[in-house]
């Protein structure tokens, strides 16, 4: 089955269109989120409509958690935290019960599904490759996949020296191998890319030759920018889009 996997849209409804068309061109046979569907960005009622509408499987994300009133934010940056108040005040009763219906891990598929690790599937950012290795020996399934980082990532216990854990950032149009060993994989953000490309990101996943291709899509940076400054929202938060950090 070729799968196309999304996450960390963080309401940033011109990204997450620009990747529906190119997950639509690629002709994917499902659809799947990874969590944070709103926070940071201005539109989450679209944003939740459209994961609501085309996603075959959704997971909940932190930011997602703190709208929901599930979670708190002493730990959110303060821009964060502004946008979490912000999108608690103005989403539609609609969004808040699509995400109190949501879960952070998925293990019912052929690949195991977290927002963000398998030890920890809301809170942990895993960034580094040893970190990665521990992640991938709790993990039930070969092969994983993961969100909250907002960088696009591959792990393999074995690609490294001496056949010891190994992997790296992903741009995009890589094409990664996961067909043997376990692997962990992270498609990078949708919404707010972290790893300096301010494009977004998605990942496309063949379950049956076991193939990972990582993409990445332009959009009108300029659309969510201005809807974020409309909106009253941190002007950190527009101005971070356009150089992918």
């Amino acid at each position: 089955m070729r799968i196309g996997i999304l996450t960390d849209i963080h309401s940033n409804l011109p990204a997450l269109e620009a990747v529906l068309s190119a997950v639509d061109e690629a002709d994917t046979e499902q659809l799947w989120c990874l969590g944070d569907v709103v926070g940071y960005g201005a539109q989450p009622d679209a944003c939740a409509s459209l994961v609501s509408e085309r996603c075959d499987l959704s997971l909940v994300g932190n930011h997602d958690l703190a709208v929901t009133g599930e979670i708190d934010t002493e730990v959110f940056s303060a821009s964060a935290a502004s946008a979490v108040d912000w999108t608690k005040e103005n989403c539609s009763e609609e969004t808040m019960a699509f995400l109190k219906k949501l879960k952070p891990e998925n293990s019912l598929q052929d690949v195991g599904l977290y927002h963000a690790s398998p030890r920890d599937p809301v809170w942990e950012y895993v960034l580094a490759v040893d970190q990665a290795r521990e992640c991938m020996d709790e993990q039930s399934d070969r092969v994983s996949v993961i969100g909250h980082s907002h960088v696009a990532l591959y792990f393999s216990e074995a690609g490294g020296p001496a056949g010891r854990a190994g992997g790296g950032r992903a741009e995009g149009g890589r094409e990664v191998d996961v067909s043997e060993g376990r692997w962990l994989l992270n498609p990078g953000s949708v919404g707010q890319p972290r790893d300096g490309d301010p494009r977004a990101a998605w990942l496309e996943l063949d379950t049956e030759k076991w193939g990972a291709t990582y993409h990445r899509v332009e959009y009108e940076i300029d659309q969510a920018a201005d809807a974020i400054r409309s909106a009253g929202l941190p002007e950190l938060l527009a101005d971070r889009l356009y150089v992918g950090q």
